[in-house]
């Protein structure tokens, strides 16, 4: 058999299988630290509940996934172990290619934050296709909430330990709490959770912005501020109805 028929018949199977995300529908991929559970504390013997390095690895992690992948991600959102990446409603990278989708950006976002940690990390990917601008909103306060779960969570795990209970214990000692119980729990504890980095219990998010940076005029070569289109990280994302109107500058 030539090659050229050889070629055409073995594509056939190779791409059987082959879906895109429709015109017209908002995409969010969500990654997610496959096993970080357990090498945030065994092996990269991070500080906890949070820790600053890991987070700035998260963000570098984003930034890349934004800038150099070829997709067009207006808006990168992370908290946990999770990325979540909204592309412009009109991306048509790749021809939509959910396999293309998945691939590269699990495979790109595990590669660089194993060059950031210095030890092999992995993440998966899915995909959301979303049909409507209400339901994008909807889809970041929601795991913009699991972040506020996840926080709450955390910081009352890791009071628990450091008051002697095990691992074991300390997660059935949070299992039947309320929202309310676990907050008087912290209080109890010495810990204003209100009073916590905004990060810890919102997450942290990356998007272009224009800010004034100094700047030179090319006739004269005097100095003077000029507006710059730059990749902006949020620390400080707002809560509730004014984080839903927060992200629907970013639904286009």
């Amino acid at each position: 058999m030539r090659f050229e028929e050889l070629d055409a018949r073995l594509r056939t199977f190779e791409t059987n299988d082959d879906h895109c995300v429709l015109p017209g529908l908002h995409i969010v991929v969500r990654l997610d630290g496959r096993g970080f559970t357990r090498q945030t504390r065994e092996v990269w013997r991070l500080d906890a509940p949070f820790d600053v390095r890991f987070r700035d690895h998260m963000l570098d992690t984003v930034e890349h996934l934004m800038t150099a992948c070829g997709f067009g991600v207006v808006y990168g959102y992370t908290q946990s172990d999770e990325i979540s990446l909204l592309l412009r409603r009109d991306d048509a990278t790749f021809g939509r290619k959910t396999r293309k989708l998945l691939s590269i950006l699990a495979g790109e976002a595990s590669a660089r934050f194993t060059l950031a940690m210095g030890q092999m990390a992995c993440f998966d990917a899915r995909i959301c296709p979303l049909p409507t601008p209400a339901d994008v909103i909807d889809y970041f306060r929601w795991r913009h909430e699991d972040a506020h779960r996840n926080a709450l969570n955390a910081h009352g795990y890791w009071l628990l330990r450091g008051q002697g209970q095990s691992a074991q214990a300390a997660t059935a000692a949070l299992a039947g709490l309320s929202v309310a119980d676990k907050n008087e729990l912290l209080f109890r504890g010495g810990i204003q959770f209100n009073t916590l980095p905004a990060w810890h219990k919102r997450g942290a998010a990356l998007y272009m912005r224009e800010e004034t940076r100094p700047g030179v005029d090319p006739r004269t070569g005097a100095s003077r501020p000029a507006l710059r289109r730059v990749l902006h990280r949020d620390l400080e994302l707002p809560v509730g109805e004014a984080y839903g109107a927060f992200v629907r500058a970013f639904v286009c």
